[in-house]
């Protein structure tokens, strides 16, 4: 199990009610810990059951909600062999609350599709959440069951401390946090050393998660699905990482790029079912790649996966899934790749060089179509574009190649080494502004310049603080202990 930091901000958040943690003493989670193990699938996803023995695969976990209703909206989940279906997903602490809560009786609950639980319950009697004064008749069956006490990835009381570790002009006086002024009168440095604190909470929990994988998968799968996930960005992460998921089976050994790119269109459900007459009989990039994947395609049929599954609306061109697929493929053909990211850890580096020289490593040669191409239809670019630009390389090393990194030289007890990964975490150069570091620099630091943040880490630090406290109260702060923090910390 990792250690998380004995700083003043790891203390105080977790004697805080906001980040619901698990306290001392207690043996059932909090239902809204539940909901983020759900939401994040901190499970053993590869033997899911429900309690009638059907296997389940987790396409995508939905989007929660916080408008009543189902906990989660728009899951995407494939039953036994049956094909994949979309609908709500419920998560309680025992299957009792199915009749307790009255989802039986409630139009609202009529998409869910799973009744995600904690535990096996005493079943209350059909129809016992009646609501008051409403006569309705209707009767909704329980869906089917996954239990998940013995199927998470880390123990409990390591997920409730890894909870929360994940939005204009500068607003009127009156709109910004309760926390705003106190954190006014902090020096630079002590603003700098609290923020830094908050960063170190988020560094280590990207770190266990990527153990907790790596203890189910390999170091090795473990990275891949964490840069996989990355290349998705927030929309299409979870797509993502299933095709990671799945590299065992559609990774060959000597399988060129293109092989790689059609495989993973392929299995993506990315490519056009049938080529019109004209591309069939033009010698394109889309006809050889289409060729190659109806040679192969019976043989993955049965991880294809939904087109539903995919978001395009309001992406940069650059982060069209099939061109980032397309860069993956690159990266997979070059089976060393996961050595040279060794040998640049160990590397002696200059800070001003950290970015570049990582960005040295993950780029790819230019690649005969998609330097060319936003995604397999678009018009030939004037310009080659690169695949890979320095505010990606930025996002792969804070969220997911230093803390891998980290996490590998904790298991091999290799302190001097955590120390430097460490370092070069608290010196990587800023990351591109967001609308959450957006919002939280108005609200919370009096609308300050997005150079006001001098790298990556005080970045992730402020999203830190965000998930701790502000996600947990409202726009005017009630009951928010975060500006107690910063008056203690001053």
């Amino acid at each position: 199990m990792f250690h998380y930091p004995s700083s003043y901000y790891a203390r105080f958040r977790l004697q805080s009610g906001g980040v619901c943690a698990l306290h001392e003493g207690e043996t059932i989670p909090p239902e809204k810990l539940l909901q983020s193990v759900w939401q994040h699938q901190r499970l053993l996803r590869q033997q899911l059951r429900t309690l009638d023995g059907q296997s389940v695969r987790i396409l995508h976990p939905g989007f929660i909600s916080r408008e009543g209703g189902p906990d989660f909206r728009g899951a995407v989940i494939q039953f036994g062999d049956a094909p994949p279906c979309s609908g709500d997903v419920e998560v309680d602490l025992h299957t009792s609350g199915w009749h307790a809560h009255g989802h039986d009786t409630n139009p609202a609950f009529a998409k869910v599709i799973l009744h995600v639980v904690w535990e096996v319950g005493v079943q209350a009697s059909a129809g016992s959440g009646n609501v008051a004064g409403n006569q309705l008749k209707l009767e909704l069956q329980p869906p089917p069951r996954l239990v998940i006490r013995e199927q998470l990835d880390s123990p409990i009381a390591e997920l409730s401390l890894w909870l929360n570790t994940e939005a204009a002009e500068a607003l009127p006086e009156n709109l910004r946090g309760q926390c705003c002024a106190p954190l006014r009168e902090l020096t630079p440095e002590k603003l700098a050393e609290l923020l830094g604190q908050a960063a170190q909470i988020r560094f280590q929990a990207k770190a266990a998660h990527l153990a907790a994988r790596a203890r189910q998968v390999g170091w090795e799968q473990s990275l891949w699905e964490g840069m996989f996930r990355a290349l998705g960005y927030k929309h299409n992460s979870w797509p993502m990482q299933h095709l990671a998921e799945q590299r065992a089976r559609w990774l060959a050994r000597e399988v060129s790029p293109l092989q790689l790119q059609s495989r993973l269109l392929g299995i993506g459900n990315l490519l056009p079912a049938e080529l019109t007459r004209a591309q069939a009989s033009a010698d394109t990039y889309l006809r050889r790649v289409w060729d190659q994947w109806w040679r192969e395609r019976d043989e993955f049929a049965d991880c294809i996966l939904p087109r539903s599954l995919w978001q395009f609306h309001g992406q940069r061109p650059a982060n069209h899934p099939q061109r980032r697929l397309a860069l993956a493929a690159h990266w997979l053909a070059d089976d060393g790749l996961v050595g040279k990211i060794e040998r640049w850890c160990a590397a002696d580096l200059a800070d001003e060089k950290l970015a570049s020289s990582l960005q040295e490593v993950l780029q790819i040669a230019p690649d005969e179509f998609w330097s060319w191409h936003w995604t397999i239809r678009s018009v030939r670019l004037q310009k080659p574009q690169p695949l890979l630009g320095v505010a990606r390389v930025t996002d792969l090393a804070v969220n997911v190649i230093l803390p891998w990194l980290w996490s590998r030289a904790a298991e091999g007890e290799n302190p001097k080494l955590q120390n430097a990964i460490e370092h070069r975490f608290h010196a990587w150069p800023a990351a591109e502004d967001n609308a959450v570091l957006r919002l939280a620099r108005q609200r919370l630091l009096g609308g300050t310049s997005r150079r006001f943040l001098s790298g990556a880490a005080q970045q992730q630090g402020l999203i830190q603080i965000v998930r701790d406290f502000c996600d947990h109260s409202n726009a005017v702060c009630d009951q928010c202990r975060f500006p107690e923090l910063v008056r203690g910390f001053r």
